[in-house]
């Protein structure tokens, strides 16, 4: 996955144009490094998936 295409996931979800997301494992680590570096980064909510994947979705309050 590409920096632009992640932000534009993030941002997505942020608006609420989608609910959640569906991060594959192999994907993960580019996913998370560009998610971490945003100042909403509290906001977003990863559920771990059995075989390692990860649902995303944004949280009104940031947790804490």
């Amino acid at each position: 996955m590409k920096e632009d295409m992640i932000t534009e996931i993030l941002n997505q979800l942020m608006i609420g144009s989608i609910s959640e997301y569906y991060v594959n494992n192999l994907d993960f680590m580019e996913f998370r490094e560009v998610l971490v570096k945003r100042e909403d980064f509290k906001h977003f909510r990863g559920i771990g998936q059995r075989g390692g994947d990860i649902l995303y979705q944004y949280l009104k309050e940031p947790r804490s």
